[in-house]
């Protein structure tokens, strides 16, 4: 008897946001725009422009500079932002990414560097791990480059270079500091001075407290991070991956992995909360430089969400103090 399923059509089995859709015979559709509507804020204060940097896999960046350009005896920091979206969604192109872009180019008077990743699922880890570390090369490559790209050496300070990672580019900037370790030896003459973790994403078997009671109307709810998780871990595996969970069951210790200086930030109300700070507390009792700042009562993402709320505004200068103090 055939099965009466054999020839139906393909149904939806997994959906993100509105902008990945996966069906039940394996195929993706991916809309190349966010599902909301939000205006991108280009005034000219902030030139900007589009460079591939893994051109086996079509991968770009978008560069940013304040339009005021300083002068060659005080060059701008160097400011990586790894977007969010669960490794599955996002662009750098997206237009709060872009917005958030401008207004860090603006307020922190830096060179903001905002890498593209390839995205689960058709992409999984590590795959979104090894494109940033290829993002970070290839800024080591501007830095030694015979016929340099002018439009980013003659602004930029590769000495004072901070990489921060907003969600699921937050995991990827601390799986880049452990391997990069304190002061990136490897990345010579670039050298890393500090990294900013925006809510990041981790996971793990064990529920934490703020996941299992956490609202479930939250903009990050526990049903689209288990999602998340299921399209973007290798098959097979757990969200005790090594990638996913810093301190799971096979993940290497970091006890005895000597850290850069860490601002961890995360919103009171986010389900990721307690990882987060989990995370800081045990890094920072094993001797590293960590500051935790936690936003009573804010949602995943509230920085990005409501650019111009007052957490927004205290964020920023919170940033700013961390770059400044340890620039020095």
């Amino acid at each position: 008897m055939s099965d009466s399923n054999s020839n139906s059509a393909p149904h939806q089995v997994e959906e993100c946001r509105g902008v990945l859709f996966v069906f039940s015979d394996g195929s993706i559709r991916r809309l190349p725009k966010p599902s909301f509507n939000v205006p991108v804020h280009d005034d000219g204060s902030v030139l900007w422009k589009d460079v591939q940097f893994d051109p086996p896999h079509d991968l770009s960046l978008r560069l940013y500079k304040p339009a005021a350009s300083p002068t060659s005896t005080n060059k701008l920091p160097i400011f990586f932002y790894i977007h969010g979206g669960g490794f599955c969604i996002g662009s750098r192109s997206w237009p709060n990414c872009q917005n958030y872009c401008f207004r860090l180019a603006s307020e922190l008077q830096a060179v903001i560097i905002a890498p593209d990743y390839r995205l689960a699922p058709e992409n999984r880890l590590p795959a979104a791990i090894e494109d940033g570390c290829t993002a970070v090369k290839w800024l080591q490559a501007q830095a030694v480059a015979e016929v340099p790209d002018t439009w980013l050496t003659d602004v930029a300070d590769f000495s004072k270079v901070f990489i921060s990672g907003d969600s699921a580019g937050g995991n990827i900037a601390h799986n880049l500091a452990v391997k990069l370790g304190a002061g990136s030896p490897e990345l010579a003459p670039v050298h890393v001075k500090g990294y900013v973790l925006l809510a990041p994403f981790f996971g793990g078997t064990v529920r934490s407290k703020s996941e299992a009671e956490g609202p479930k109307d939250a903009f990050l709810n526990l049903d689209l991070i288990d999602r998340f998780w299921r399209l973007s871990i290798p098959i097979g595996d757990t969200t005790d991956h090594p990638l996913v969970n810093p301190f799971g069951p096979r993940s290497r210790s970091l006890e005895e992995v000597k850290f850069d200086p860490i601002l961890v930030v995360v919103g009171g109300s986010d389900l990721l909360k307690d990882r987060a700070e989990d995370y800081a507390k045990k890094l920072k009792a094993w001797g590293n430089k960590i500051e935790y700042v936690e936003f009573e009562g804010q949602q995943h993402g509230f920085f990005t969400i409501h650019p111009n709320s007052q957490p927004s505004n205290q964020l920023m200068r919170i940033i700013n103090k961390f770059i400044a103090e340890i620039s020095d």
